[in-house]
C-alpha cells in the first residue's frame, strides 16, 4: 500500500489523503443516518419558534459531502490527464453542487415533517353535527364531532341559540372560548 501510495505524484497524493478519510467519515454518516442516528450537531439552536431549521449550508454533513465528491472527482480528472488547474476548479465546483444538493435535500426533508396538534383555531367557520345534546341560552355543555385538520374531532361545545340543539343537528363553529366551541345552527 505504501509503495503505491508514494508512486504517486504529490498532487495525486493530497487528494487521496483527502479521499480516504472524508471516504470513511461520509459511509459511516451514512450508516448511522440509515439506522437512526444523528450526528449532525450544527443546528441552530436560536431557531423559529416552530422547531424549523432553515437552510443550512455549511453543516458537518455537507462539509464531509465536499471533501468526498472533491477528492474523487480530483482523483478522477488527474487519471483523465487535466493539468493541475483544470483539476482544482472541477473538483471545487463538483465539491460545491454536492453541498447545495445535500443542504437542499436536508432542507426539503425538514418541510416533510407535519405536526399534528390540533389547532382549536382552525374549528371557527367549521360545520358539524351534535353528538351530545346542547342545552339553550349558555344552558350547558354538549358534544359536537366536527372534522378538523382531516381528523374527526368530538369538541364540548355550547350555544348562544334560543332552542337545545338535539343529536344530529348540522351546526356552524361561531368562536372557541376556553377549550369549548361555540356553535349555531348551520344554514345548510
Amino acid at each position: 500500500m505504501i509503495e503505491w501510495f508514494n508512486q504517486k505524484e504529490l498532487f495525486e497524493q493530497i487528494y487521496w489523503i483527502i479521499a480516504i478519510p472524508s471516504s470513511l467519515i461520509f459511509l459511516f454518516i451514512m450508516i448511522a443516518t440509515f439506522i437512526g442516528g444523528d450526528i449532525d450537531s450544527d443546528g441552530d439552536m436560536d431557531g423559529d419558534s416552530d422547531g424549523e431549521m432553515g437552510f443550512q449550508f455549511f453543516t458537518f454533513k455537507n462539509l464531509v459531502g465536499f471533501f468526498t465528491i472533491f477528492a474523487w472527482v480530483g482523483i478522477g480528472s488527474i487519471k483523465s490527464g487535466y493539468s493541475t488547474g483544470s483539476v482544482i476548479i472541477i473538483s471545487f465546483i463538483c465539491g460545491l453542487l454536492m453541498m447545495v444538493a445535500m443542504a437542499t435535500l436536508f432542507y426539503l426533508m425538514t418541510k416533510l415533517v407535519e405536526d399534528g396538534t390540533m389547532k382549536m383555531s382552525n374549528a371557527v367557520g367549521r360545520t358539524g353535527s351534535v353528538y351530545l345534546p346542547i342545552k339553550a341560552k349558555n344552558g350547558g355543555f354538549g358534544k359536537v364531532q366536527i372534522n378538523i385538520q382531516g381528523a374527526t374531532h368530538e369538541l364540548q361545545a355550547m350555544t348562544n341559540d334560543e332552542k337545545n340543539l338535539a343529536v344530529g343537528t348540522i351546526v356552524q363553529v361561531e368562536k372557541v372560548i376556553d377549550n369549548t366551541i361555540l356553535v349555531v345552527t348551520s344554514n345548510i
